[in-house]
């Protein structure tokens, strides 16, 4: 073999190792908002968040892309990421209302935390709470406490090699009216134990049905309500979950087809 031919050859291999990491890595692109002006335990929960989700990508498996600009919630940013995580914050304007609508609507996905999923009688944003499940704020319990939540279906991608029951960290839960589990299309898939009522010391949730991780089956999307505080990736059972949600809603379409980036 000549020098000429060795030389073509090392060329046409190190093209080929190229073309083929360049395929397969990164798998996808998530962009995260997050907001330093809101409640202090949020910004703690999402300095922890960025720092949990940034050690998942050694090996440039994903990018993991962070904004506290909200108004990069819109159109041309939106187009080069495969999933929109919203960490304390949640669209201000009609502008970043209707983008974030639309890119769901066109197959995009949503991973969101705690505070994300917030809304009242004031918010006046029906396609939200037809989002969420129809369930509009109605209580919480305080001061932040951990809880006891159940595992509704283990079978789940999600939640699968999760216990029956596990012990959450310190979180601020809230409940939600009507429940989104009442919805069809809404998949729950945690949800807060009876055996926490009365639950609160301060605020008291004094019983009924509280889901705190869910889907919904029309979206590419998943809430989970854990966000409050620097507790949250404390334990290894919770953060197995809060792993498997990201790769699930990532790698699975809005009708549950597997799909790969």
């Amino acid at each position: 073999m000549n020098y000429y031919f060795k030389s073509v050859l090392v060329v046409i291999v190190v093209l080929l190792f190229s073309a083929t990491s360049n395929a397969q890595f990164p798998r996808f692109k998530v962009l995260a908002f997050y907001s330093k002006k809101v409640e202090p335990a949020h910004v703690e929960f999402a300095v922890d968040a960025i720092k949990f989700f940034k050690d998942l990508t050694v090996g440039d498996g994903f990018v993991f892309d962070t904004t506290s600009n909200m108004a990069d919630l819109n159109d041309a940013k939106l187009k080069n990421y495969q999933l929109v995580m919203m960490l304390n914050d949640f669209p201000h304007n009609q502008s970043q209302r209707d983008a974030f609508r639309k890119y769901m609507e066109n197959g995009g996905g949503w991973y969101g935390f705690h505070v994300s999923a917030y809304n009242d009688q004031s918010t006046n944003w029906p396609w939200l709470l037809d989002f969420l499940g129809g369930g509009v704020f109605y209580r919480n319990n305080w001061p932040p406490m951990p809880a006891k939540l159940i595992v509704d279906d283990q079978n789940h991608s999600v939640t699968k090699g999760l216990p029956d029951t596990f012990i959450s960290p310190t979180n601020e839960w809230y409940q939600w009216k009507p429940s989104p589990r009442e919805r069809k299309n809404i998949k729950v898939l945690v949800s807060l134990s009876p055996e926490n009522y009365p639950f609160g010391l301060k605020d008291i949730i004094p019983d009924g049905d509280c889901p705190v991780v869910w889907t919904n089956t029309d979206y590419r999307m998943i809430y989970l309500n854990m966000g409050h505080g620097n507790r949250i990736f404390s334990d290894a059972t919770q953060d197995k979950l809060i792993i498997a949600a990201l790769r699930w809603v990532i790698e699975t379409d809005k009708k549950g087809n597997v799909f790969k980036y």
